[in-house]
């Protein structure tokens, strides 16, 4: 996985940060979708590579229950994490067992489950 992302790094569209980050979800069936950051010089249009790749996903037909992994890699030399706005996406897609990888460019990785990168999460019920 850790080629995959470094080579999906160059797709980024990172130009006011200079902070690539490309993102791999891995459906239950093994299909796999892409995901980079795009920015935008209105900062607020700029969008995750981790959003990028699930709703890639969402787009191709796939629900909610039908993930089962993230892989994310960052342009650093340091592991990075998913934003929060991110991990509030994956909070409404992903099972609390489900595990995310997150990778820096020099081959690092960490993993956790969902439950431990989205604690105290806003989902469905806080609505009701």
């Amino acid at each position: 996985m850790y080629e995959k992302l470094l080579n999906l790094q160059k797709n980024s569209y990172s130009p006011y940060s200079n902070y690539a980050v490309s993102a791999i979800v891995v459906m239950n069936d093994g299909k796999e979708f892409p995901g980079v950051n795009v920015e935008n010089a209105s900062f607020g249009a700029t969008i995750c590579a981790e959003r990028s790749a699930i709703l890639g996903a969402i787009s191709n037909g796939y629900k909610k229950g039908d993930f089962k992994e993230l892989h994310v890699m960052t342009s650093s030399k340091d592991v990075g994490y998913p934003c929060f706005i991110c991990r509030q996406v994956i909070e409404e897609f992903f099972k609390n067992d489900d595990l995310i990888y997150c990778y820096s460019k020099e081959g690092k990785v960490e993993k956790h489950p969902v439950s431990d990168m989205c604690t105290y999460p806003f989902g469905e019920d806080d609505l009701k």
